[in-house]
């Protein structure tokens, strides 16, 4: 059976390629993938899968029972857009307006659909469940949980856990799949600094709120100066800063929006603990005060050791022993990672870019586009992987 895949994977790329196009064309955004999760709902119908709708609002689980008993393996694929305008430059350029695919995930959905297929041939040589997750709103960081809210790892209980991301910071043929951290965690937090206004030429009567943002967003750098060690890693920094209503005035308040992320749950902890100490002294030494709010999150996403051997495994003779490498783990974040911590599993990372063919942008970026071959690495490492542990 294994010793067909090649084969078999080969003669799906065409169908590949067009299923992720067809995406591309239409992305929606988080929560809003309701034409995404139909097309994927049918189609495992038509495929034999027991197929529940819905799950986290717009999100699909198929399952596929072996013809024994045996292990149930979950595999977990995000769905949604980002709200990015994308240049009418390719022929599958997107046909919503402010909406683009520029992470991956049509890419990701094609790739789980084609791997539904392979395993409902296979289905007679399957000792165990297959549970596959179509999961909405990865990029604000809120279904995967959703759906672990919603049951989707009981009824039967999952025992593995295997994703992947295809991935621009590698050339197309190598793979990423190492034990431990791969991703960083990724929180969103707000802080809203508030004083008293006034007139801006008699600033001595008022309590200027744009002078407390501005240290807390300098002081809060000494976390990472000065309370981290040198051997650990995290990132705090500010996108928004929003502010005042003329020139001449004192405004009442300012807010601030950042990110933290980190490699380690307790660095984590410490980091989102002090952000909220040092704002909140910062803005009463100045006659203010300060509120924050940890607005949304995930931890860092963590593989298995086991898991994670096996996945590389697999993709050596796939891609080459060379080619399946060990990288420092980006300070970006997925919340494929919930996943991962009610089940020994496996995130793994496909290369994607082509310089020759200048395939290079990064992820987020309106010019981001993937090279296709690598939806059929994809594809076979996945579908090979769920199947040593099922077979």
């Amino acid at each position: 059976m294994i010793n067909d895949l090649a084969q078999d994977v080969a003669g799906l790329r065409d169908q590949l390629v067009a299923t992720r196009r067809d995406f591309h064309r239409h992305p929606e955004l988080s929560f809003q993938e309701r034409r995404t999760g139909e097309i994927v709902a049918n189609r495992l119908d038509e495929l034999g899968w027991k197929v529940k709708r819905g799950v986290a609002e717009t999100g699909v689980m198929g399952l596929l029972e072996g013809s024994g008993p045996g292990k149930t393996v979950l595999l977990r694929v995000d769905i949604d857009a980002l709200p990015i305008q994308e240049p009418k430059d390719r022929p599958y350029s997107s046909q919503v307006d402010g909406v683009m695919h520029a992470c991956g995930h049509d890419g990701h959905t094609a790739v789980g659909m084609a791997v539904a297929e392979l395993l409902s041939r296979y289905k007679d040589s399957i000792k165990g469940r297959i549970k596959l997750v179509f999961q909405p709103a990865e990029e604000i960081m809120s279904g995967a949980i959703k759906m672990i809210e919603e049951g989707v790892m009981k009824d039967p209980d999952v025992d593995r856990v295997l994703s992947f991301h295809l991935w621009s910071g590698l050339p197309v043929g190598q793979v990423v799949s190492q034990a431990g951290p791969i991703f960083s965690s990724a929180d969103e937090i707000r802080i809203t600094a508030r004083g008293k206004g006034g007139h801006g030429g008699m600033p001595h009567l008022s309590v200027d709120p744009i002078i407390i943002a501005s240290h807390i967003v300098t002081s809060l750098q000494t976390i990472l100066s000065r309370d981290i060690a040198p051997t650990q890693t995290a990132v705090l920094g500010f996108g928004t800063v929003h502010g005042g209503t003329a020139f001449n005035v004192v405004s009442d308040q300012v807010e601030l929006s950042g990110t933290i992320r980190t490699l380690d749950d307790s660095v984590r902890e410490f980091v989102l603990k002090r952000t909220e100490e040092i704002a909140s002294a910062v803005a009463k030494g100045l006659r203010g005060e300060a509120e924050f709010k940890h607005v949304r999150g995930a931890p860092a996403v963590v593989n298995d050791e086991s898991v994670a051997k096996l996945v590389a495994e697999v993709a050596a003779p796939i891609v080459g022993e060379e080619n399946v490498v060990n990288m420092t783990p980006p300070q970006v974040g997925d919340d494929a990672t919930f996943f991962l911590r009610e089940a020994p599993g496996c995130y793994f990372l496909v290369g994607c870019a082509n310089s020759q063919r200048g395939i290079t942008a990064s992820h987020h970026n309106a010019q981001f586009d993937i090279d296709e071959d690598s939806l059929s690495v994809a594809t076979r490492i996945l579908t090979e992987a769920t199947l040593r542990y099922v077979s």
